[in-house]
C-alpha cells in the first residue's frame, strides 16, 4: 500500500487555491494514553486542524520543550512503543481521512529499520515524515523508502540556516518545507517575530514547497499573523498544554475542540 503524500499535496494546494492557510496540529501518541491520544487527534481534527503531525515518543527529544517533554515522558513511561504510534496513526486517519504525519527523531527509525518503518507507515495511511535531526547529507536511505512508498519527506530549516544548506535542504525534501518561526525548543511564546516571515521569504526563493511554520505559534492571533505570510500554521505546544492542563478526559477534549477551532477560525480569516 502507498502511502499519502498525494493526499498532503492535494490538502496543502487546496487550502491555497481558497485563500487560505492551512492548520497542523500536533499531539505526541500514547499521551496520555494511546486510546485517549486517538481521541483528542480526532477531535482536533474535526474541530478545524487540516493536518495532523503524530509525535513519536523519545527519551532525548533535542528539540522539544518542557511541555512537550513532559507529554512524551508520559507517553514512554505508559509503555509507548513504534508498534503505538503506527496504530495511531491507521486509527486517526481512518477515522477522519485527513493527512497523518509522523514527527520523529532519527534514532527510532534506524533502530526499527528503514524500510519496515516506511513500509508500515505506508500501510497505516501515513502521509510522510518529520525529521528534525536527520541531516540532509545522510538522508538518502530514508529518501528512497520514502519514494518508494508514498510519503513526504519534512526537513526542517531554521532562521540561521544559510543560503547554499536551504538550496540542499529544500531541493531533498518534499510535501512542505517546516520553518521554524526562531531558534530554540518548541513551547509557547509571547509573540513570533519578523524573523518568520523573513524566512519564510529566503524559502520561497529557492523552492515551490509550501512552506509551514511553527514554534512558538498558540494563539489565534499568532497564527492568524502568521497565516498571513505561511501557507500552513503548525501547533503543537499549545494543544498539548491544554490537555496536560485539563482535570478529566472531558475537559481535556473541551479544551483541544475550543484552542483548534479557534486556530481554524483565524487562519481562514
Amino acid at each position: 500500500m502507498s502511502g499519502n503524500i498525494q493526499l498532503l499535496n492535494e490538502t496543502l494546494a487546496a487550502a491555497g487555491q481558497a485563500g487560505r492557510t492551512s492548520l497542523i496540529a500536533y499531539l505526541p501518541a500514547g499521551f496520555p494514553t494511546v486510546e485517549r491520544g486517538i481521541t483528542a487527534m480526532t477531535a482536533a481534527l474535526d474541530a478545524g486542524a487540516d493536518i495532523l503531525e503524530v509525535g513519536l515518543p523519545h527519551s532525548d527529544p533535542i528539540l522539544d520543550g518542557p511541555v512537550i517533554q513532559t507529554a512524551a515522558d508520559i507517553a514512554l513511561r505508559g509503555g509507548t512503543r513504534i508498534k503505538d504510534v503506527l496504530f495511531t496513526v491507521r486509527e486517526v486517519h481512518r477515522a477522519t481521512g485527513k493527512p497523518v504525519l509522523v514527527m520523529t527523531y532519527w534514532n527510532p527509525v534506524s533502530r526499527y529499520g528503514v524500510e519496515r518503518f516506511a513500509t508500515e507507515l505506508a500501510e497505516a495511511g501515513g502521509a510522510g515524515c518529520i525529521l528534525p535531526d536527520l541531516p540532509v547529507q545522510e538522508s538518502a536511505s530514508w529518501r528512497e523508502q520514502a519514494a518508494t512508498h508514498g510519503l513526504a519527506t519534512v526537513f526542517i530549516v531554521a532562521p540561521s540556516t544559510d543560503s547554499q544548506r536551504l538550496t540542499q535542504i529544500t531541493a531533498a525534501g518534499s510535501g512542505f518545507v517546516y520553518a521554524a518561526s526562531l531558534m530554540g525548543v518548541t513551547g509557547t511564546r509571547a509573540s513570533v517575530g519578523e524573523t518568520a516571515g523573513f524566512l519564510v521569504e529566503r524559502i520561497r526563493a529557492v523552492t515551490d514547497l509550501p512552506v509551514c511554520v511553527g514554534i512558538g505559534i498558540s494563539t489565534a492571533d499568532q497564527a492568524a499573523a502568521v497565516g498571513g505570510f505561511a501557507d500552513g500554521v503548525i501547533v503543537g505546544s499549545a494543544l498539548v498544554k491544554a490537555l496536560l492542563d485539563a482535570p478529566d478526559e472531558s475537559a481535556a477534549l473541551t479544551a483541544v475542540r475550543t484552542l483548534t477551532s479557534s486556530l481554524a477560525t483565524a487562519v481562514r480569516s
